[in-house]
């Protein structure tokens, strides 16, 4: 991975982006964004050191429809009443011997109090100071995971001749973040 300022950076919420798709009734796909996310990431000297702690509002899911919000956030889905939050922790960073900028980011992924592995295919974006002084860098991650693994086994049955379930068991998560490394940290630090 290339080299990023050694410190603890913040995750800038504003210009973040935690979103999904799941296949619906198999013909097409639902999207959705958590509109509520914080956490840190410690930057070692040795990138792959590094670690990641972000922390989602459940009840932040926004899929561009009330109702169906409100389903994810009961009992068949999220439970939010019960867990309120989705968090990641890292366990490893594994850096791509080929492309710099590309790695690979391990952690526990925890939904509705499980807790699994999860492998995300990731990608540093830059540093830069912005227009306002503030040292900012970018990543994207992308992966997928399984309902089932978090025990959110929700469906209803296709009444078609070809059979199938209503929502796929495949969820694709797409990461889109900002960090921003606190002012003294930052002080001094080249674009």
């Amino acid at each position: 991975m290339t080299a990023l300022t050694p410190g603890t950076w913040n995750l800038d919420a504003t210009h973040t982006d935690v979103d999904f798709t799941v296949r619906h009734a198999g013909i097409s796909k639902v999207r959705g964004t958590f509109n509520a996310v914080e956490g840190t990431l410690v930057v070692a000297e040795d990138a792959t050191a590094s670690n990641v702690n972000i922390t989602i509002d459940a009840n932040s899911i926004d899929t561009g429809q009330a109702d169906r919000d409100g389903h994810i956030k009961g009992n068949d889905f999220f439970d939010t009443e019960t867990h309120p939050n989705i968090t990641f922790v890292s366990t490893e960073v594994r850096a791509n011997g080929n492309e710099p900028q590309e790695f690979t980011l391990v952690g526990d992924l925890t939904i509705k109090g499980v807790t699994q592995r999860v492998e995300l295919d990731a990608e540093f974006g830059g540093q830069t100071v912005d227009a306002f002084g503030m040292t900012r860098a970018g990543f994207e991650a992308t992966g997928e995971i399984s309902r089932k693994d978090f025990g959110i086994t929700w469906n209803a049955p296709l009444q078609s001749a070809a059979g199938g379930v209503l929502v796929s068991d495949t969820v694709k998560i797409q990461i889109d973040a900002s960090f921003v490394l606190p002012q003294e940290e930052g002080a001094g630090a080249e674009a």
